[in-house]
This record gives structure tokens, C-alpha cells and sequence, in this order.
């Protein structure tokens, strides 16, 4: 279905200066009837050029027209785009303002993304809500992800729209698809049987006078997701290579590896249970682990059903298992090697609502042949609006740290602590980011322009 933009089949006029505006045909034709008709509409061009480029006017003015807040904080919405191609609506900062909240939230596929696209009515719309969906591949470009999007978009607001000025600018088009063409790929008749893969491989390398650094890294996937069972399987390494030279001709180089595979196997269990496992190889010089085996059989219950996980979820983790471990050096209770028999509980509460999205969780792990080595981690990360133009992100965690068995015996050398080349004794760890912003003045957007946003050209206020 594509929707006509409200400008296409109407004539253009140059009024005074070179202004080149849009005017419906009988407007053009009522102009010649008389001199008098001209100067009233020369009159009227004049004033409709001197409107932000994107206005139109039709009987009832443009106050009439759906103002639609965007609120999509997930990757493959382009604000710009939608702006410009749809052209009806009024698009606004704040929903305080809006006539429809339109709310956008995503979840991870087997082969790419689903897209939860929410139409919340408000004011005269109060009520009148439309849920529609769009499923985005592993394999499409960003122009496919914002054009698709827009599109839903376009098709949802559309309905807003039929009872407004707008609806006499908008028409329907239809392309059926091609009788005895090619039949639609679907899950029954995948060739691939809904597998999924993927490889990448990438570098850096950087230099100045007295250092230099180099990077390389590479990963592969394979994962299968139906209604019944989910299969993730990834191998990935990385090396980091850093050179620096002193003011007294001395030199240093720093090295850090790391690398892995892990499997995931999950089976569903009717809407609110997840049965499985989890299995890794690792391998890092950071932790001083030349070898990591670990198998932890695992089940998890969300308090909603798993259809709601896009707007809301509220999970249990529980999983346990063996792993066997070899260090580069002797660690601090005198192993080379041994077996670790670890657990772990993760609570974790994700929203995604019109007032705004927050993820908190929970995380308490501990040996279970010694459970005074433990790890308690809180993680919280919030987008909320608090009034009009106010919100607040805030993004953290914290954690308290009795679990490091892997640490070398020996102390850390300066190099190593300055370098980060291995990890450090601690009692805790945290991390916090907190941001108020506050907007206030028009309660438009709807103007895209983009000069001057790239090349050097930018222009920032810090405070």
C-alpha cells in the first residue's frame, strides 16, 4: 500500500521574488477570470510562501491536523525520514502535545528484528488505540529498516487521519503481487529452515610519534529460533596490541587476548516458562584464565506472558553448573587448576511505556562449595519523563565483589596497573550516569534541515 503525498498533481507558481510554491489547479484557473481574482491570489502566494517549507493549508487550517509524538529509542528509526515522508501530520516534541503517541519498541528475532509499533490515542483520540508490527532482517540495509518502518507508520496513522482535512489529499494504491510469480518465502517452506548465520572479521590500528596501537578481531554465529526452541552458538577473538615509548628511551608494550565460544539451548514451556542451558570455552589474559570449561543447565519464569516482552517483562533466572579452569599463573590460594561449582539468580524487570523505558536487575552469584566468595550486582538503566520537556536518563551499576579466585598471586606491576592488562583486586565496582535535559518553545518538528550537520560544520553548546 503506499500512501500519495498531499503535493503530487497540484501546479506550481512563482510569486514575486522568485518563490516557487505548490497551488491546486483551480486555484489557477479561478486567477484568470478576473484581474482582481489574480491580486487576491498573488496576495494569498505571498502569504503561503512565507510559510515553513513542508506547510500546506487546506479549509480549517493546519491546527486540524494529527499531532503525532515519536518515541522510539530502539536502533532503525530515522526521525528525519519519517519526517519528510509524512507530510500530514503535524510532528511534535513532547506528547503532552499529541493527538497520537506513537511508541516504538524492539525484540531480538532469529534472523533480525521485530518491531512493536504502539498507536496510543490521546486528547480527541482518547481510546483509540492500533497495535501493528514490522519484522526487519539480519540482511537488510538501514534505507530497507526506516522505510519499512515509515511505511507502518504511514499505515497506521492513516486511520487518524480519515476524519480530518488531510483525508482529502490522501488516496489508497494496492500492488497485488503478479499471478503465477514467484511464491512468498514463509516459515513453512524456508529453504534454510529458519537457521540463521553470520561472520565478520575487522582491524584497527592508530599512531602518534610516541605510541601506536593495533587490533584485530573476528566472530562467527549460528543461531535457530521457532516458537518451540531457541539455539544461539558463537565463537569470537580478539587481540590488542599497544606500543608506548618514554621520555627516557624506554619502551612498553602492552597485550591483552581474549576468546570463546558459547552455545545457548532454550525450550519453551507454555507463556511463561524457558527451560535449557548454557556451555562456554573461554580463554583471556585478562583474567588469567588460559582455559575456562563451563556447562550450566538453567530455567527461567517471566511473571508476564512472553508475547508482552517488547512492552514488558519480568523474569526469574536460575542457573548452575560445573566449570573447570586452568590460570597463567598461580593464583592467589596457590591453583593452577580446579573445578568450580557456581550458581546464579538473575532478577530482571524491563518496561517500555509511554512515560518511558527503565530496565532494572538483580544479579546474586557464589561458589556453592564456599559461599562466602559471592557477587551481588545491581543494574539500572531509565529514560523517564517527568512533565512536560523534563526527563531524566539515568544509567548505572553497582556491584559487591568477593568472587575473584582467578587473580594472580604476584602483585601488579605499575605498567599493568596503569595499562589495565589484568584485573585488579577489589572490594566493589561501579559505574553511574545520570542526565537531566529540559526543552522548552515550539511544540513542533516537523522542519528537517541538514546543513552544516556534518564536515566539520557542527556547532555545539556544552554546558
Amino acid at each position: 500500500m503506499r500512501l500519495r503525498n498531499p503535493f503530487e498533481n497540484q501546479a506550481t507558481a512563482t510569486a514575486g521574488g522568485g518563490v516557487s510554491v505548490r497551488i491546486p489547479p483551480s486555484v489557477l484557473v479561478c486567477a484568470t477570470v478576473s484581474r482582481t481574482l489574480v491580486a487576491a491570489t498573488l496576495s494569498i502566494v505571498s502569504i503561503v510562501a512565507s510559510a515553513p517549507q513542508g506547510a500546506y493549508a487546506w479549509q480549517g487550517g493546519s491546527a486540524e491536523k494529527v499531532k503525532v509524538f515519536l518515541d522510539c529509542q530502539t536502533f532503525g528509526c530515522d526521525f528525519d525520514f519519517a519526517h519528510r515522508e509524512i507530510l500530514w501530520v503535524d510532528w511534535v516534541r513532547d506528547r503532552e502535545d499529541a493527538d497520537v503517541h506513537l511508541l516504538v519498541s524492539s525484540t531480538q528475532s532469529g534472523g533480525g528484528t521485530v518491531y512493536d509499533i504502539q498507536f496510543i490515542g490521546r486528547r480527541r483520540f482518547d481510546g483509540k488505540d492500533v497495535s501493528l508490527t514490522f519484522a526487519s532482517s539480519t540482511t537488510d540495509t538501514r534505507d530497507d529498516r526506516r522505510r519499512g518502518l515509515t511505511d507502518r507508520f504511514a499505515l497506521g496513522l492513516v486511520g487518524y487521519a480519515g476524519n480530518t482535512p488531510a483525508a482529502d489529499f490522501l488516496s489508497v494504491d494496492f500492488d497485488p503481487p503478479e499471478a503465477g510469480g514467484e511464491a512468498a518465502v514463509t516459515p513453512d517452506n524456508d529453504p534454510w529452515n529458519l537457521w540463521v548465520f553470520a561472520v565478520s572479521a575487522g582491524g584497527s590500528a592508530s599512531a602518534q610519534s610516541l605510541t601506536s596501537s593495533t587490533s584485530v578481531n573476528g566472530s562467527l554465529s549460528a543461531s535457530r529460533t521457532s516458537e518451540d526452541w531457541k539455539f544461539r552458538s558463537g565463537g569470537r577473538a580478539n587481540y590488542r596490541e599497544q606500543d608506548f615509548e618514554f621520555s627516557d628511551d624506554t619502551a612498553t608494550t602492552s597485550i591483552r587476548r581474549t576468546s570463546g565460544t558459547d552455545v545457548l539451548l532454550v525450550r519453551s514451556v507454555g507463556p511463561h516458562w524457558g527451560i535449557g542451558g548454557r556451555a562456554s570455552v573461554t580463554s583471556s589474559t585478562f583474567s588469567n584464565q588460559d582455559l575456562r570449561v563451563n556447562v550450566q543447565p538453567a530455567v527461567e519464569y517471566n511473571l508476564f506472558p512472553y508475547d508482552e516482552s517488547s512492552r514488558r517483562q519480568l523474569t526469574f533466572l536460575y542457573q548452575a553448573g560445573p566449570s573447570r579452569v586452568r590460570y597463567d599463573e598461580v593464583t592467589i590460594f596457590g591453583k593452577l587448576e580446579e573445578t568450580l561449582y557456581e550458581q546464579m539468580l538473575v532478577t530482571s524487570l524491563s518496561l517500555q511505556q509511554p512515560w518511558g523505558s527503565s530496565t532494572v536487575s538483580v544479579t546474586a552469584s557464589n561458589f556453592m562449595n564456599d559461599s562466602s566468595k559471592n557477587r551481588v550486582t545491581l543494574f539500572a538503566n531509565a529514560n523517564v519523563r517527568i512533565v512536560r520537556g523534563l526527563s531524566v536518563n539515568f544509567f548505572g551499576n553497582i556491584a559487591r565483589v568477593r568472587d575473584q579466585v582467578f587473580l594472580p598471586r604476584r602483585d601488579a606491576s605499575d605498567e599493568e596497573v596503569l595499562l589495565r592488562q589484568r584485573d585488579l583486586q577489589t572490594s566493589f565496582d561501579y559505574q553511574l550516569n545520570v542526565n537531566v535535559r529540559f526543552t522548552f518553545g515550539s511544540i513542533f518538528n516537523n522542519i528537517v534541515n541538514p546543513r552544516f550537520d556534518s564536515g566539520g560544520g557542527n556547532f555545539f553548546i556544552f554546558f
